[in-house]
């Protein structure tokens, strides 16, 4: 009998990561979700992301979210579960913790090894709080612990995560999160504001190449889990700017010509092509509260920081109006 240490890699590989991946690269616009990029390595070049100069969305969050503390507490009440979303290492996390004192907590990611590490972080941290950590790809309908299903609940979304998908999918998404957590539930949301160009470039193409590695990786992790032979060194990282759709793309781009196969299935891309990897995007004002509108939550309270920048909006769960 073979030991699971004996088996190839891309036999123990995410089916789904899998299929993204031959589709993607099968596509005229060669494209790979952005949600592969967190295995363990990846979330951990996020994490050093999060820290850089440039990468200006933490600091403005954390900042609002130390700031806006008495007024959360009388907005989100007491005995709440708190969802959170994409919870990586939940660097945020303890600022909303100590603040509402909640009755139980819900960090769902992708990245399981990285989601107990943090978890188990978080519940010495915070010894009398029931720490529920669920493995899930939030794109995916997810099953929350019996433990909160009495309990409010009030979604955290923080990072700006939301503008990593297409705005279809954001509302599509959003509509999901107000069936799981229920009508009355309430949501913690981070949103990034469009500011200007080179601020935005900046942020996803930092000076010490932290943001290139995280891109890389994901070639990286499909030559490790797919039995891929991608030559990682014939490709760039790059972040543009797209005005039209207001967003920061990230590319991988051939550098030469390049052949390579995946999973036993063969791809070629010439010089100058790219993958896309990520999008970013960025929303006004009356934008962000259509956006959640669309999605089932009616906006209650907004706060920005002090250069507008960035912005956290504390919406609703309520019922669906009738149209005039």
């Amino acid at each position: 009998m073979l030991r699971s240490d004996d088996v190839p890699m891309a036999t123990r590989a995410d089916p789904a990561f899998r299929a993204d991946v031959l589709a993607g690269l099968a596509l005229p616009q060669k494209a790979i979700p952005a949600r592969w990029f967190y295995d363990r390595k990846g979330s951990e070049l996020f994490e050093d992301i999060t820290r850089l100069p440039e990468y200006y969305p933490t600091r403005a969050e954390t900042a609002i979210l130390k700031t806006i503390c008495p007024e959360l507490v009388g907005a989100v009440g007491d005995g709440v579960a708190v969802v959170e979303f994409g919870s990586g290492s939940s660097v945020k996390t303890p600022i909303l913790l100590n603040c509402i004192e909640p009755a139980a907590y819900v960090p769902i990611d992708i990245s399981g090894d990285f989601l107990r590490s943090s978890a188990a972080a978080l519940a010495g941290q915070f010894p009398g709080l029931p720490v529920l950590p669920v493995e899930a790809d939030f794109m995916h309908p997810v099953p929350l612990p019996d433990e909160v299903a009495d309990l409010p609940k009030l979604g955290f979304f923080p990072g700006s995560t939301i503008g990593n998908m297409e705005p279809l999918a954001a509302g599509t998404l959003l509509r999901a999160m107000r069936d799981w957590l229920g009508e009355g539930a309430m949501l913690l949301i981070g949103i990034d504001r469009i500011k200007d160009r080179d601020t935005l470039v900046a942020a996803y193409d930092d000076a010490a190449g932290v943001t290139a590695a995280f891109n890389l990786n994901l070639l990286d992790r499909i030559n490790r889990e797919l039995a891929g032979d991608v030559p990682v060194e014939a490709f760039a990282h790059e972040a543009r700017w797209n005005d039209d759709a207001a967003r920061i793309e990230m590319h991988l781009r051939a550098t030469r010509d390049v052949t390579f196969s995946v999973d036993g299935r063969p791809f070629a891309m010439q010089a100058g092509e790219t993958i896309h990897t990520e999008n970013s995007h960025k929303y006004g004002d009356r934008d962000a509260r259509l956006l959640l509108r669309s999605g089932g939550w009616t906006p209650k309270q907004q706060w920005c920081g002090d250069d507008g920048a960035f912005c956290v909006i504390l919406a609703e769960a309520q019922g669906l109006p009738i149209a005039p």
